[in-house]
């Protein structure tokens, strides 16, 4: 629609917050609103609606909130992009309805990581980064950019994995339990606008590159890009990123800590992807074909997801050998005997069975 043709907030008031939906739990909050899980009472579903903290009709924050609505409608539905349903004004506060990732966002994983000791793997590092790129070469190819991309603005999602080669013939309880598989979604669109006619509104400085806060324009896609390598740096355990000072000059010029546990190819790819150049940066098209995430070039998600999955198994099953060899170790330093115990298996288990019956006379 034309802006003529537009309501604004304060003419579109309706109530659909409590006749449509049951609210669930509030699974987050921020600058702007809060963020509801709620389930429809029509369709069932559950969702996730999004509410604008302070009233903004008539408010310098009304055009944020459109922007964002605006932003969803064009960019339609995509994998790895939160997808919208609907909006409206209520109470002069903006409700935006989308869709509900189960796994919250990426900044509380990598809080939770972090907690723990923990850190996302190298090939969980390029699942991460092979699916952001593809979002954000659909975002671009809509010659739009997002302009604050970062863990808070990722969310996860997770999809049941219907691939049970690695179980095979194996009678074990975390075999057989259902997998769930991860996929990542851009949202918050709150920043988004167009690579050709931008009015850019500057998203966290902590992931925004030198060109942006210099108001040099001319590379939008690329401060995506920039952004990008910094969410992934932080996936991988990076140390927190710096708002101001010395380091995060540092890190403009091109000069970010290696990360541990990942390889050196992986790391240079990082840097390229923070080159203080923004011309230089790879493209998420050129991300998509980079021989570090995408050996081929042209791995499905799905084979890609396959090799993790056996790569996982692999670990798992090593890491048990390691856990029964130090036991025996254990057992002959305390003296007692090292009874090798086999796995019990059901023979034939999870094998077509043949109907015929042989008698041996």
């Amino acid at each position: 629609l034309s802006p003529i043709q537009r309501l604004a907030l304060h003419e579109s008031n309706i109530s659909r917050f409590h006749e449509e939906f049951i609210e669930l739990c509030t699974v987050g909050s921020g600058q702007f609103g809060s963020v509801h899980k709620c389930i429809n009472r029509l369709d069932g579903c559950v969702y996730a609606l999004k509410r604008s903290l302070k009233p903004v009709a008539g408010s310098v924050d009304e055009q944020n909130a459109l922007r964002e609505v605006y932003a969803h409608a064009v960019l339609g539905t995509h994998p790895h992009v939160v997808r919208y349903y609907s909006a409206w004004a209520e109470d002069n506060h903006m409700l935006i309805q989308n869709e509900y990732c189960d796994g919250g966002s990426l900044a509380d994983r990598i809080q939770s990581n972090n907690k723990l000791g923990e850190r996302l793997s190298e090939a969980d590092l390029k699942m991460l980064l092979l699916q952001l790129a593809q979002g954000l070469k659909y975002i671009h190819s809509l010659h739009l950019v997002h302009m604050d991309i970062k863990p808070g603005n990722i969310f996860i999602s997770h999809s049941k994995d219907t691939d049970h080669s690695c179980d095979e013939g194996f009678d074990d309880d975390e075999a057989n339990k259902e997998k769930k598989m991860v996929d990542y979604k851009i949202g918050d669109l709150g920043h988004v606008t167009s690579a050709t006619s931008p009015e850019v509104e500057e998203g966290d400085c902590r992931f925004l590159p030198c060109e942006i806060l210099q108001e040099d324009y001319s590379c939008l896609p690329k401060a995506d890009i920039f952004g990008l390598a910094l969410t992934v740096y932080l996936a991988g355990g990076g140390s927190e990123l710096p708002k101001n000072g010395s380091e995060w000059h540092e890190i403009r010029k091109g000069n970010l800590p290696p990360l541990p546990n990942v390889s050196a190819e992986f790391n240079a790819l990082l840097r390229r992807m923070i080159d203080p150049v923004p011309s230089k940066r790879p493209s998420a098209v050129e991300l998509l074909q980079d021989p570090v995430i995408c050996p081929t070039g042209n791995k499905s998600k799905n084979q890609l997801r396959k090799e993790l999955n056996n790569e996982k198994f692999k670990n798992e099953m090593l890491s048990r050998e390691l856990k029964r060899a130090q036991q025996g170790m254990l057992n002959q330093q305390s003296g007692v005997p090292n009874y090798q115990q086999r796995n019990s298996r059901v023979i034939g288990h999870k094998v077509n069975r043949s109907m015929s019956l042989s008698v041996i006379m």
